[in-house]
């Protein structure tokens, strides 16, 4: 009995640990599935690459250890219903995740059937943006999104220039939502979709002919094409029928025409030739010994036939995708050790008897959610680059190459990604570099556009049979120099018209146009609501006198200014009294302050050197007074003085030069100051204007109104309405006191013309708000960017100078004739350079003079030491007595001077 105890004991030890054994081994094998279109640009090369990928996966020992990968392919034959079926098919089969479709619209079907199963969906070429939503949670793909792929075309649309496209793509949730994204992308750089021509999923040429005919009577010549790949290239085939394929028109195409060519075999090169000239978009492999050396296996695959295509794009994703997947699969068999499935609880599963699937045999993925996560964070460096999952589970996005077909060749010429923009170097290595993004830095490598022309396309044209644009021109009542329609003849002309129409002959097409008066002839029409007319597409466009002004920007775009309109004050130059002292205006108070202490300095400068030589310096003191100012006075008339020494003459120079420089200003600034007294004007500025409390004037219709009174709170009792340039001279000559106004508001083109027949009137002040005149379009019309050139052109030739000349100066232009009250006097500061110079020389000749009066005072005082006999005693001179002697020295004449030497050298013989 205990021997049957121990036995029974170790049978179950062993049982307990066989099973547990049996239940940690890891699966034989572990099954994906794959459902895609298997004849198709796409799916053939997706076919060999999967393929492809499981063989290596099988024979690689570092990963799965030694499970085997299964892949079980089902053709969903580029249809919904076909591509859920074949999806219930492999999941009957029991698979950790399924690998595809291609096709957008297949892959919203499967997702919502992967999804309830707990199976994850990875495509490969799926790029519809919203399978990215939160609808589809287990929808992964390692191709880039079309809302990136559209970042890229919109940038590359606003890169040139254009502002407006054609779009054709294919009318399913693939071409609908990719060109939705597209518009979006758009309209964030002011940017918009003209037209879209929407194309059924079986298209044929018939269908292609109707459509690009419709095209010929738009303007735009822009064309995005969103399609699927298509080997025939039916668009551009029946596009170069039309001569749609010439240089008027640019081609610009997604990734699909890439995927296309590459699968082009050597045979099938001259296809190119349709599509010569048009640019496009590849999805950006980075170049690695990875895509090396599965480049060199595909060309060897193909010598051997087993690979029957070329290589594109796609056939890298399919293969990295394969490899996710069994990186994940290994890295959940290291925790959950198998992979399991469960059936669906019956009574959660509706009846299906009788339609040939069996939806209750559905296995459901236990721990589905962790695979997902492990799947989720993917990174690992495949052949298509890093295989890296963003939070919206699509691959971290490694740009796109921008393409052109120049010479039956596809040509790289640049890069684009989401961090560097547009450039000649690939994205790696400007992240590597970690090259910030630079507007300067944008750039592509020349383009062959289409026509074999280098030279970027314009983009935009006036179709032959399009409707003349609809140009509305203000009927203006007065100041109708500037736009009017004359009564007899309904001819438009005036200064604005003259400037559109040189315009338009700097832009390179015909456009048909017809002008349109607006308003009555007897009032100025109201401007904003004329502009407004634009934005209601009443006018295409409006030329005129129209002030481009913020509210306007708004609903008009505006061309580039051809007159400026800054806000001025014109007011009576010439009634103002003469001032009786206004010759001494050239100098401020301080200048005259240096100018008198100048002439007193000088004085007694010349009176200290020329006092011992010189007798007109000598004698009572009250002659030396008068000497002094007088000899200071006389240097103004006395240039040439032979009687005084050499060092008053240096003194005198420098004085002279001093006051005739002084001299020269003062006359040019006292002949401008009278200028401007004769010119004068009570006003002085709009503060002034805004303070006096008169009443102003300003132009009826014009924006002088809305600014006075919103932007500087003037009263609106204050102002008065004026038409014609006749009110304007009458109120101004009656003044406030005769019920006329102090001063008139208006733009600077008007005044100029009204002053161009007033000569008693002028500009006050300085502008005081600064605008401009442009032609206003509808909003992103590319005719507004040709007619800014335009008008660049003609302000570069001088023709806008000429034209502005020809109206406007006809008396002499009158900008130039304006009032400056406050001229500016002539201080200290610009002259304290000279001021120094004679002070210096005047100080010098001083130290000089007194050297030589003390070198001639110490001679007589040794002298006379010499005569006396040393052993006489003689007393110490106090120091006020040396100094009073030595004053009294120098007063001496120079003649007693000598003779007192003179005496010293004979002290025997008495003076005669």
């Amino acid at each position: 009995m205990k021997q049957f105890m121990v036995l029974y004991l170790m049978i179950w030890i062993w049982v307990i640990f066989f099973s547990g054994i049996v239940y940690s081994e890891k699966p034989e094998s572990v099954n994906i599935g794959a459902v895609f279109t298997f004849d198709s640009v796409i799916g053939r090369v997706a076919k060999a690459a999967m393929e492809m990928a499981v063989s290596d996966v099988n024979s690689d020992p570092t990963i799965l250890n030694e499970t085997k990968l299964n892949l079980i392919m089902k053709d969903g034959m580029c249809n919904a219903f076909l591509g859920s079926t074949g999806a219930f098919l492999v999941l009957e089969q029991g698979v950790a995740a399924i690998i595809g479709p291609q096709s957008s619209a297949i892959a919203h079907s499967i997702s919502q059937i992967a999804d309830a199963v707990k199976v994850p969906l990875i495509s490969y070429a799926a790029t519809d943006p919203t399978l990215s939503s939160l609808q589809f949670p287990l929808f992964f793909r390692t191709v880039q999104s079309d809302s990136e792929q559209m970042v890229a075309m919109a940038n590359l649309i606003d890169f040139n220039g254009w502002k407006e496209v054609i779009v054709v793509f294919l009318d399913d949730d693939y071409g609908r939502n990719g060109v939705s994204a597209l518009s979006d992308e758009l309209e964030n750089r002011r940017l918009k979709i003209a037209h879209k021509l929407a194309l059924s999923i079986h298209f044929d040429l018939d269908e292609i002919t109707k459509l690009l005919n419709q095209t010929k009577v738009f303007n735009p010549r822009v064309f995005v094409v969103h399609i699927n790949p298509d080997p025939r290239l039916r668009i551009f085939s029946i596009a170069h029928k039309l001569q749609m394929m010439t240089s008027e028109y640019v081609w610009l195409v997604t990734d699909w025409l890439a995927a296309t060519l590459h699968s082009f075999s050597p045979a099938n090169q001259k296809s190119l030739s349709v599509v010569e000239g048009v640019v496009g978009l590849r999805q950006h492999i980075p170049d690695s010994r990875k895509k090396r050396d599965f480049v060199f296996r595909w060309k060897k695959m193909q010598k051997e036939g087993v690979a029957n295509t070329s290589l594109n794009s796609y056939g890298f994703f399919a293969y990295d995708t394969v490899w996710a997947v069994a990186h994940s699969i290994d890295k959940f068999l290291k925790v959950h050790d198998n992979i399991t499935f469960s059936l669906r609880d019956n009574n959660m599963v509706p009846h299906t008897e009788g339609i040939g699937i069996q939806l209750e045999k559905l296995k459901i993925f236990a721990n589905g959610s962790d695979f997902v996560n492990i799947l989720s964070l993917s990174n690992f460096s495949g052949v298509s680059g890093q295989i890296q999952f963003s939070s919206d589970r699509n691959v971290i996005s490694s740009g796109y190459d921008v393409i052109n077909i120049n010479q039956m060749k596809i040509k790289r010429v640049g890069y684009w990604s989401n961090h560097s923009g547009f450039s000649v170097v690939p994205p790696e290595v400007l992240a590597k570099k970690k090259h910030p993004r630079v507007s300067v830095d944008q750039k592509l490598e020349n383009i062959t556009w289409l026509g074999g022309k280098t030279e970027r396309p314009r983009g935009w044209v006036i179709a032959d049979n399009a409707k003349p644009l609809r140009i509305g021109v203000p009927r203006r009542a007065s100041f109708v120099e500037f736009v009017t329609e004359l009564q007899d003849s309904h001819k438009i002309q005036g200064y604005c018209i003259d400037i559109f129409m040189k315009a338009l002959e700097f832009i390179p097409y015909e456009i048909p146009f017809v002008f349109k008066p607006v308003g009555n002839g007897k009032a100025n029409p109201n401007y904003d609501a004329l502009v407004k007319k634009i934005d209601q597409n009443v006018y295409d466009a409006v030329v005129g006198d129209i002030a481009i002004v913020t509210n306007r920007t708004k609903i008009a775009d505006f061309s580039q200014p051809f007159a400026s309109s800054s806000l001025v004050i014109v007011a009576p130059i010439n009634s103002s009294k003469s001032n009786a002292w206004v010759f001494l205006k050239p100098f401020s108070a301080d200048m005259w302050c240096i100018i008198g202490a100048s002439f007193l300095m000088i004085g007694v400068v010349i009176w200290i050197l020329e006092h011992r030589v010189n007798d007109e310096f000598r004698g009572p003191p009250k002659r030396q007074v008068v000497t002094i100012f007088m000899f200071s006075l006389s240097t103004l008339f006395k240039t040439n003085n032979n009687t005084v020494s050499s060092l008053s003459k240096m003194v005198l120079i420098v004085w002279l030069f001093l006051l005739m420089v002084i001299t020269a200003s003062y006359t040019a600034s006292l002949t401008s100051i009278l200028t401007v007294e004769q010119l004068s004007s009570p006003i002085t500025g709009i503060d002034s204007l805004i303070a006096s409390n008169w009443p102003i004037g300003y132009q009826v219709g014009s924006f002088a109104y809305s600014y006075l009174t919103d932007n500087l709170y003037v009263s609106k009792s204050r102002l008065v309405s004026l038409g014609s340039p006749e009110e304007y001279a009458v109120a101004l000559r009656n003044g406030p006191s005769g019920g006329g106004v102090a001063a008139i508001v208006d733009e600077l083109p008007y005044v100029e013309l009204f002053l161009s027949k007033e000569t008693e009137f002028g500009i006050i002040g300085q502008p005081f708000t600064r605008s401009s005149w442009g032609f206003a379009f509808q909003r992103d019309s590319p005719l507004a960017l040709d007619m800014s050139t335009a008008i660049l052109k003609l302000a570069e030739s001088g023709e806008l100078q000429k034209i502005h000349e020809r109206w406007f100066c006809k008396m002499g232009c009158p900008g130039e004739r304006k009032s400056n009250p406050k001229p500016d006097q002539l201080h200290l500061i610009s002259f304290w350079g000279l001021y120094l110079s004679c002070a210096v020389i005047s100080v010098v000749a001083l130290v000089l003079f007194l050297l030589r009066m003390i070198s001639q005072y110490v001679g007589f005082k040794q002298r006379q030491k010499d005569i006396v006999a040393p052993s006489s005693e003689q007393s110490k001179s106090h120091c006020s007595r040396v100094v009073v002697n030595f004053f009294n020295f120098i007063d001496e004449k120079e003649e007693a001077i000598k003779k007192m030497f003179t005496q010293c050298d004979n002290p025997h013989n008495p003076p005669t």
